[in-house]
C-alpha cells in the first residue's frame, strides 16, 4: 500500500530576477499598446470615389485630379466639399453635393448632380472704367463695354482687375458680378460692379534701422518718391534695388501705414560695410637711375563713410619696369538733394623710360529716372616725351589737349549679389584740340559699351559684352592711343599691353551659378583694332575659363586665357593668369 504525502516547495526570487521579469511585462505592455494605437491609425484612412451623370463623369475621370486619401471622415467631407466648388469654377454652376455614402469599410462614395456646364461669360462694364489694354492680356473679345473669358478662368481674370487697380493706387478696391443671366446653354453673361476708392499716393517715407540713411538715393536711385502712386508690387521690386548699393541692405520688404488720408511707407535697412581694398606693394631701387621704384598693385575703395553715399577711389598699379598706372577719382552724388552731382578724377599714365600722360576730368551728373543718367564736363590731357632720341615707327611729342565730353548712362539692375547689374548702355563723346610744339589739330573721341546678361534658367546665364572706341584726327601720336588688354577689357593679353586708335572687343561669358556665391564661366572674346601711328591692324581672339567666388573677404575672380592673333598660332606659354579680388572692410 502506498502512501502519498503533500510537499510544500519554497521558491525564493532575487531582487535581480524580480527587476528583469519586471522589465519583460513592461515590455510586452508598451508593445501590445503600440500595435493597437497603430492599428487604429492605419485602420483610419479612408479613400473618396466619385460620382456624376455618366457624361460629365468621364470627362472629370480624365481631367480632374483630386486627393483621393483621407486621414477620417471628417477630412473627407470637407474634401469632397471642396471639389464641388471646383466643379462650379469649371463652369458646372448648378452642381451640387447629393450625397456621401460608405462603399465598404474605408471606402466612401460621393455623389455629384453636375447638371449643364457654361463655357464662356460675357462681362459688361461702364464704357470708361476699365483700361482697355489690360483688358486685352486676359481676354480675346473686348470691345468698350464688354469682355469674354471662359469660366475656367474667371477667377483669375478677376484677380488681374484687382491686380491692375492697385497698381493704380487701389488697394483696396473690389469687384463682383451682378446680373448673372443665362445666353444659352454654354453662355452667360453677367454686370461688374466696382468698389473704387480714393487713390492712394506715397504721403510719408519713414526709415527704420539705418536712420542716416541717404534719403536721396531712395528718391533718384531706387525711384520712391513722395506724390508717386501707391503701387506694392512696384515698391517691393524697387526695394530690392537697395542691395545693390553696396553700403546699404533691405532687411525686409517695406510696409505701408494707412489712414484715411495718408499713406506712410516704412522701409527696413541697415548699414552695410562697403570699402575696398586690396593691394601687393614692393619696391627696389633701378640699377640705371639709383631711384627707388615701387611695383605691385593698390586698391583703395572708401564709399558712404560720411552717410553720403560717397565715393573716394584710389588706384595704382607698376609691374617694375614696363608701366604705371596711378588713378583717384572722388564723386559726390546727389548735392543738396537734387538729381546733380559730381565727380573729379586724375589719372597718370607712364610707360618705361618713353612717355607719360596725366589725365585730369570734372563731370557734372543728372539723374532724372533710377534707370537713366546724363553728364557732362571737361576733360584735360597732358603727355610728356621721355625718350632722349626719336625711336623709328615710335611717334611721341609732348601735347597738351582739351575737350569738352557729353555722355549718358542707361542701367537696369536686378537682385542678384553676383551679377547687380542686368544691362548697360553708356555713352560718351569728347570734342576738342589736341596742342603740340609743331602744330593744333581738332580731335573727336568716341566711346561706347554695351552689356547684357541673358538669364537662361535659375542657373544659367550668357553675359555679352562690346567695348568700342575711336579718335578722329588727321594725325596721331602714339602716347595719345588707347590701351587696352587684361582682365577689364580682352583676357589673354597683359594689362594695356595693345595701342590703338579703333578698338572694338566683344566679350562672352557662360555663366552657371553653382550656388548663391560661386560661379564657373567661359571666355571667348574677339576683338579687333587699328593703330594710325603704324598703319596696322588686327584681330583678336580669346579663349578660356573662369571662376567667381563670392567669400567673406570679397569677390574673387580667377581668369585663364589665352590670346592669339589672327595670323599667329596657339600657344600654351602665351596662356595668361588674370587675378581680382574686392575685399570689404
Amino acid at each position: 500500500m502506498f502512501k502519498y504525502e503533500k510537499t510544500l516547495i519554497n521558491v525564493r526570487f532575487t531582487e535581480d530576477f524580480i527587476v528583469i521579469l519586471s522589465s519583460i511585462i513592461r515590455f510586452i505592455l508598451y508593445l501590445n499598446i503600440c500595435i493597437f494605437f497603430y492599428g487604429n491609425l492605419k485602420a483610419q484612412n479612408v479613400y473618396l470615389d466619385i460620382s456624376a451623370e455618366k457624361d460629365a463623369l468621364k470627362t472629370l475621370e480624365e481631367n480632374l485630379a483630386f486627393q483621393k486619401k483621407f486621414q477620417n471622415f471628417n477630412e473627407l467631407k470637407d474634401g469632397a466639399e471642396t471639389l464641388l466648388t471646383v466643379f462650379q469654377k469649371q463652369g458646372y454652376l448648378e452642381s451640387e453635393l447629393e450625397n456621401i455614402s460608405k462603399k465598404n469599410d474605408s471606402t466612401y462614395q460621393a455623389t455629384y448632380f453636375l447638371g449643364n456646364r457654361w463655357n464662356t461669360i460675357i462681362i459688361q462694364f461702364e464704357k470708361g472704367t476699365l483700361p482697355l489694354g489690360e483688358l486685352k492680356k486676359i481676354s480675346k473679345t473686348v470691345s468698350d463695354t464688354s469682355f469674354e473669358v471662359a469660366i475656367e478662368n474667371l477667377e483669375r481674370s478677376l484677380k488681374l482687375l484687382t491686380k491692375f487697380n492697385a497698381e493704380k493706387g487701389d488697394p483696396f478696391s473690389k469687384l463682383q458680378l451682378s446680373e448673372i443671366k443665362k445666353i444659352n446653354r454654354e453662355v452667360l453673361s453677367a454686370r461688374l460692379l466696382q468698389t473704387k476708392n480714393q487713390t492712394r499716393t506715397i504721403d510719408g517715407i519713414v526709415i527704420k534701422g539705418y536712420e542716416k540713411f541717404p534719403v536721396s538715393f531712395l528718391k533718384y536711385f531706387v525711384g520712391i518718391k513722395k506724390g508717386k502712386i501707391f503701387n506694392q508690387t512696384k515698391i517691393n521690386k524697387q526695394n530690392d534695388i537697395i542691395d545693390n548699393l553696396g553700403f546699404a541692405n533691405a532687411i525686409k520688404p517695406p510696409e505701408a501705414l494707412f489712414k484715411k488720408d495718408s499713406t506712410t511707407l516704412y522701409f527696413y535697412i541697415e548699414k552695410a560695410n562697403n570699402n575696398n581694398f586690396d593691394g601687393i606693394l614692393g619696391f627696389a631701387t633701378n640699377e640705371e637711375t639709383q631711384k627707388l621704384e615701387f611695383n605691385g598693385y593698390l586698391n583703395l575703395e572708401l564709399n558712404n563713410n560720411l552717410n553720403f553715399g560717397e565715393q573716394l577711389l584710389l588706384n595704382y598699379k607698376a609691374d617694375g619696369n614696363d608701366q604705371q598706372n596711378f588713378r583717384v577719382r572722388t564723386y559726390l552724388p546727389y548735392l543738396f538733394k537734387s538729381p546733380f552731382g559730381i565727380s573729379l578724377e586724375l589719372k597718370i599714365f607712364k610707360r618705361d623710360s618713353t612717355f607719360s600722360t596725366t589725365e585730369q576730368l570734372a563731370k557734372v551728373h543728372y539723374q532724372p529716372s533710377p534707370r537713366l543718367s546724363f553728364f557732362s564736363g571737361y576733360k584735360a590731357y597732358e603727355s610728356s616725351n621721355l625718350l632722349n632720341e626719336n625711336i623709328a615707327g615710335l611717334a611721341v611729342e609732348d601735347f597738351k589737349s582739351d575737350f569738352v565730353l557729353l555722355g549718358a548712362n542707361y542701367t537696369i539692375q536686378q537682385k542678384s549679389p553676383l551679377f547687380p547689374l542686368k544691362t548697360i548702355i553708356g555713352l560718351e563723346t569728347e570734342i576738342g584740340k589736341r596742342s603740340s610744339s609743331e602744330s593744333e589739330q581738332d580731335q573727336v573721341r568716341l566711346g561706347a559699351t554695351l552689356s547684357q546678361i541673358f538669364n537662361l534658367n535659375a542657373r544659367n546665364s550668357v553675359y555679352l559684352q562690346n567695348n568700342t572706341q575711336f579718335l578722329s584726327s588727321d594725325t596721331y601720336l602714339s602716347n595719345e592711343l588707347f590701351r587696352f588688354g587684361g582682365i577689364n577689357s580682352i583676357r589673354g593679353f597683359n594689362e594695356n599691353s595693345i595701342d590703338a586708335s579703333l578698338l572694338s572687343v566683344v566679350n562672352t561669358e557662360y555663366r552657371y551659378l553653382l550656388n548663391s556665391s560661386s560661379y564657373i564661366h567661359s571666355i571667348i572674346d574677339v576683338g579687333y583694332f587699328e593703330n594710325k601711328t603704324l598703319d596696322i591692324s588686327s584681330e583678336l581672339y580669346s579663349f578660356g575659363l573662369g571662376i567667381g567666388l563670392n567669400t567673406k573677404a570679397g569677390l574673387f575672380r580667377l581668369n585663364i586665357a589665352n590670346g592669339i592673333s589672327k595670323d599667329q598660332n596657339f600657344e600654351f606659354y602665351n596662356t595668361k593668369v588674370h587675378i581680382s579680388l574686392n575685399s570689404s572692410f
